[in-house]
């Protein structure tokens, strides 16, 4: 029931470290399910989504704790039951990424079919086909997954599409099989070479993440490691839009450019100056005018949907016509809605989004709609007239680490007030 009030009309200066990547993070943390010895990660962003796969490998038996900021210890020697609480799997989808691993450590899973946004369909098919690919007996009853393989035995996997949960899924899961594995087309976003360098700390030989193919030869056992998560790339990107759409002058530190050349190179391309600062940081200003731009999204190394919602939003407020078309989720507008209540001119039809620019968006009370729609809400707010009232603050909480208290740090007029229901007695 928390709400975000913002009064908009301040440029950002200054500056904001990003966090360590959300979509890093969960199958990271699945993939601890598969090794017997400690596993120290650091840069892990303080989100709800990674509460809730915390919990949930509690619940399986494993020991999770945070030993500093940002630094999580986990020990899965106590793995203990092969079947995941549905009350928490429903929650995020992301949590499905925990039955390969238990696959591979117990030969039997039982998963809840996920939940997570409403932002169009996302079938677990290819994660079910990996594993059959696998040598795994899958079944669907009662909307839960089960599957069980005595030993997991390596095998060719084509992708009918890129899926990134699918790859993470087919990745994990081989790395214990026995025989070689070989994934074509593959997701190649540099959250599967994160997730890879992980498998590969812990004594697994994945080679080619990263590329349309990847090679597992499994191994008998993993052990510990230490790694690092990388930085999150969507949020430097709305951190980008942020101070492009607030005439702003900000420092973003910890960013890996290489993992955001579609994102800058359309931001650049609309007129904002992105300027590199050593090694990991970024200065991001507007020098004058922006221009109209049109974007597609695609599977990376294209312009990541994650990011449609948030550069939508700069083009509402950019005089001219820009079109953006929609290439992954078929129910990924549901921001629109919301953008017109604050005075954009859009009009989409089917998975084509028109947007005239106007020259102000007014305050209004908005919702967020799903994660990445939400920071396009609050974006819209510190760019309009007047006061925003954004809500559905639960879906911005599992992808954005205080994001309130980070923009409002940086010169934003922002804060979070806490709504608590009243029972009303009659």
């Amino acid at each position: 029931m928390d709400k975000l009030i913002i009064k908009g009309g301040l440029p950002l200066q200054g500056s904001i470290r990003i966090s360590g990547a959300k979509n890093s993070a969960l199958p990271i943390l699945a993939a601890t399910l598969l090794s017997q010895d400690d596993c120290l990660i650091s840069n892990v962003p303080d989100l709800a989504d990674v509460a809730v796969i915390s919990e949930i490998l509690r619940h399986l038996g494993v020991e999770v704790q945070m030993v500093g900021p940002g630094l999580l210890k986990a020990n899965a020697s106590g793995l203990c039951d092969f079947a995941a609480p549905y009350d928490l799997v429903t929650k995020m989808r992301a949590a499905f990424f925990a039955i390969g691993p238990i696959l591979a450590r117990m030969g039997h899973a039982r998963i809840p079919l996920p939940g997570g946004c409403t932002i169009g369909s996302r079938p677990v098919d290819l994660h079910l086909k990996g594993l059959r690919s696998l040598g795994a007996k899958v079944t669907i009853e009662h909307g839960y997954v089960e599957a069980q393989a005595d030993q997991l035995v390596g095998g060719n996997i084509y992708l009918d599409f890129p899926s990134v949960g699918a790859t993470e899924t087919i990745m994990m899961a081989a790395t214990l099989a026995e025989g070689t594995t070989v994934i074509e087309n593959c997701a190649q976003e540099p959250e599967i070479v994160d997730l890879a360098d992980f498998l590969n700390g812990m004594g697994a030989k994945v080679s080619g993440a990263g590329s349309q193919t990847i090679t597992i030869e499994g191994v008998r056992r993993l052990g510990g490691c230490t790694h690092r998560i990388i930085p999150d790339r969507i949020e430097a990107g709305t951190f980008m839009v942020a101070a492009a759409i607030t005439k702003g002058d900000l420092t973003l530190e910890g960013v890996r450019l290489d993992h955001m050349q579609a994102i800058v190179s359309k931001l650049s391309e609309a007129g904002v100056v992105i300027t590199p600062v050593g090694d990991e940081a970024v200065r991001v200003t507007v020098e004058g005018p922006l221009n109209p731009i049109d974007v597609r999204t695609m599977p990376y190394p294209g312009f990541p949907t994650d990011m449609q919602a948030q550069i939508m939003t700069l083009l509402a407020t950019i005089e001219g016509t820009s079109v953006v078309t929609e290439m992954v989720f078929e129910n990924r507008f549901l921001h629109i809605d919301e953008l017109v209540r604050m005075g954009a001119n859009i009009k989409a039809e089917g998975n084509v989004a028109v947007i005239q620019g106007v020259a102000q968006l007014t305050g209004a009370p908005v919702k967020s709609t799903d994660l990445r729609a939400g920071a396009a809400m609050i974006l819209a707010g510190m760019a309009a007239r007047g006061e925003t009232v954004v809500t559905g603050l639960h879906h911005i909480d599992r992808g954005y680490e205080a994001i309130g208290d980070r923009l409002s740090a940086a010169g934003a007029d922002i804060h979070r007030v806490e709504q608590r229901t009243e029972q009303v007695v009659v």
